[in-house]
């Protein structure tokens, strides 16, 4: 049995969240969201854009941000640049921010309005680049190029794009590249209004894998508008194997948008902790103390003041030995009871409970409750969280 791919997790709250969220958030309470992130084993975060201010007032204060969080050692701070204004004001934070990892990669948007509303590009202007990408790449003897696709599975404005499109437009890319005499070994396909469908995603990298074998490293940029993200993202980790590299972004809670594809903080993504609940539970260590990844999701519900997306950061990851809950906890009713998997018994208190004795089950042995009972004591008193 083939195993899985390496995944490459990038955390995208502080740029593809909060660029559709309020203005009027203080940089200080992005930065005590920042610093939180970085404690919890994130190994790569994007912290936001260098763009104008005029079109994206959510990202004002980028300068401002960067400056004053505290770095942790061991993650990476990313950030995104349209141009080469965007590019000089970030090099003045480099560190803390990390090197930006030059990649030479000829884009095509498979949706010129999409182009057109996000980077004011047509898609003549994105082809007639491709040269100058490809022989930049030789002058500087890179022996290895990627190619981008964006809006891969359909848009909001041209509907739906087939796997025949998709693999004709990888093809003039692909050929371009080789007739330079230079491998493409990385592909990005983005998703930004949320078309892809997991048995789509599953056959075209499938497709891919066949008809190019040198292209092993795999970034999939998909949001979840509609909901099918997650399930998207573990169709790549069925036909993906463990030659292969599959980079994925997330961001807490599900909180993203785009407003350029006409669904604002409807586009989505994947939450961050159902991914990595998923990837771990799938055997796929990330690293990641999930338990300090749902606080920061309940850090932002603060911050933002309003719920957010995710699902594990409401009813927690599946307990395991040790995690069980109670047998004869009262009634539970509300999200905020149901946070008793990491808040204890206080997140209950007063409701009332219809049970007269305690419960007992074959299937819970005494042993079992002890050491349920040995862990919330042990739990309260590293770190005081009152887990039942």
């Amino acid at each position: 049995m083939k195993g899985f791919p390496i995944v490459l997790h990038t955390e995208e709250i502080m740029r593809d969240g909060l660029q559709c969220s309020s203005e009027s958030i203080p940089v200080s309470e992005k930065i005590r969201l920042l610093n939180a992130l970085s404690e919890t084993g994130l190994k790569e975060i994007a912290v936001g854009s260098f763009v104008s201010p005029k079109w994206t007032p959510q990202m004002a204060c980028i300068e401002e941000l960067v400056a004053g969080f505290t770095p942790k050692l061991g993650v990476r701070y990313t950030y995104s640049a349209l141009n080469e204004k965007g590019l000089q004001r970030a090099k003045n934070y480099v560190p803390p921010l990390s090197p930006r990892i030059r990649e030479y990669s000829t884009k095509y948007s498979m949706c010129e309005v999409f182009a057109i509303r996000n980077s004011n590009k047509t898609q003549a202007k994105e082809v007639l680049n491709w040269p100058k990408q490809i022989a930049k790449a030789k002058a500087d003897g890179i022996a290895n190029g990627g190619i981008s696709l964006s809006c891969a599975w359909g848009s909001n404005w041209t509907g739906e794009f087939t796997q025949e499109q998709r693999m004709l437009a990888i093809d003039r890319m692909y050929t371009m590249w080789a007739e330079a005499g230079i491998s493409v070994q990385r592909i990005n396909l983005a998703d930004p209004m949320s078309w892809a469908m997991p048995h789509q995603i599953e056959r075209q990298l499938v497709a891919i894998k066949e008809r190019w074998p040198s292209i092993t490293d795999f970034n999939l940029h998909l949001h979840n508008g509609r909901g099918l993200a997650l399930a998207s993202a573990y169709s790549a980790l069925r036909v993906l194997g463990s030659g292969d590299t599959l980079r994925i972004q997330s961001s807490l809670g599900g909180l993203a948008g785009c407003p350029y594809c006409g669904n604002g903080q409807a586009a989505m993504m994947i939450a961050t902790e159902d991914l990595i609940h998923l990837l771990e539970e799938m055997g796929i260590s990330t690293g990641v103390d999930i338990e300090a990844l749902i606080k920061c999701v309940w850090l932002a519900e603060e911050i933002l003041g309003h719920k957010l997306f995710g699902f594990v950061s409401k009813a927690g990851p599946r307990p395991r030995f040790g995690r069980l809950y109670p047998m004869d906890m009262p009634r539970i009713e509300t999200v905020e009871q149901a946070k008793h998997f990491i808040n204890g018994p206080k997140a209950y208190a007063g409701m009332p409970s219809p049970w007269s004795e305690p419960i007992r089950s074959y299937q819970r042995p005494e042993s079992l409750i002890d050491d349920c009972s040995a862990t919330k004591a042990g739990s309260e008193d590293k770190s005081s969280n009152g887990r039942p």
